[in-house]
């Protein structure tokens, strides 16, 4: 039986496509829209059974033309939040995942698919109940309307639907994202061309480079969804954090002490970092004000009493391992 990645040529899409190969799976099918054409790279090294066009799917797959299918894993979006676009946001993110998510259930196939702690919005009550979700914008609000969908669908689903709202996820296979990409990604770049890295100021009662969030490894989350496919009976929407918040400083400092430490330089601490001009800040755009979640922390109860029981890695482990798939690109 096939299984079914969607973004499979995305950041967490294609990092799924080469766990699943790690495990043996060649039985892929993978769906994106390619009209930007250097993300095949991600798939370059990946083994796959087919490759379809975002627009033909879900005719194709709602008309039972791809055989079998073991589970679909929704990964396909469009991920910018400072996208305006509110009829584009809402036809990919909400009214294709309906459609995909009711194929699913005409043929009692699993769905697993990505959700978002946007949803949260300036809330700092972390958890999947309706009364801490408070979207700031559209693409938020693509997510938690979905979400909404999911809940009604889910007394009488036929089959697997599993929501897993995404914190702050970095890691390898992200470089086609451009300004999405993680911060880890923008740091690191930036270090290296230009010896500093540039934070935002203070904000809504944070120091400059203080905000915080829960930045979690892409490994982490390819754990969770494919734990999710091998328990088939489970369903419900959980966060997927690590359950610890962190500064931008922090994980700037990481960064940048990977790169030092690569160069045999010595680290630096924040202060240090400051002092010296490799840490800078720039005043926090206007145009943002309002619709910045300036802290995120999952809360993971749901997840671990669902049966997820493995740890996250921490930010400095994370960053390391990422920064030095970076360096030997």
């Amino acid at each position: 039986m096939s299984i079914i990645v969607t973004g499979a040529a995305g950041f967490i899409g294609s990092n799924l496509v080469k766990a699943l190969n790690r495990r043996g799976e060649r039985d892929i099918i993978a769906v994106d829209d390619l009209t930007e054409g250097d993300k095949c790279r991600n798939l370059a090294d990946c083994d796959i059974e087919d490759y379809i066009d975002k627009r033909e799917f879900v005719h194709r797959f709602s008309n039972r033309q791809l055989g079998d299918i073991r589970a679909v894993l929704h990964q396909g979006a469009c991920s910018s939040t400072v996208e305006s676009d509110g009829r584009l946001m809402m036809d990919n993110n909400y009214r294709y995942s309906c459609d995909v998510l009711q194929a699913c259930q005409e043929q009692s196939t699993a769905f697993i698919y990505a959700s978002s702690a946007a949803v949260y919005g300036a809330n700092r009550d972390f958890r999947e109940v309706r009364e801490c979700e408070r979207p700031l914008n559209v693409y938020a609000y693509s997510k938690f309307l979905f979400d909404q969908y999911v809940r009604r669908l889910l007394p009488r689903a036929r089959s697997q639907i599993v929501g897993l709202r995404y914190f702050n996820v970095y890691g390898p296979r992200e470089q086609h994202k451009g300004q999405m990409a993680s911060m880890v990604w923008h740091c690191f770049n930036q270090y290296r061309e230009h010896g500093h890295v540039e934070l935002f100021g203070e904000y809504g009662g944070y120091p400059a480079g203080g905000h915080m969030r829960d930045f979690v490894a892409v490994e982490d989350v390819v754990k969770v969804n494919l734990h999710w496919l091998d328990h088939p009976h489970t369903s419900g929407i959980f966060n997927l954090g690590t359950g610890v918040a962190r500064t931008f400083n922090d994980l700037a400092l990481a960064t940048i002490n990977c790169l030092r430490g690569a160069a045999g330089r010595p680290p630096l601490t924040l202060e240090t970092a400051a002092l010296e001009g490799a840490l800078r800040y720039f005043e926090f755009p206007e145009e943002l004000k309002s619709k910045y979640q300036v802290y995120t922390c999952a809360d993971l109860s749901q997840l671990r009493e669902a049966g997820y029981g493995e740890p996250m890695a921490g930010l400095e482990a994370g960053v390391e391992r990422y920064c030095r798939s970076l360096l030997i690109r």
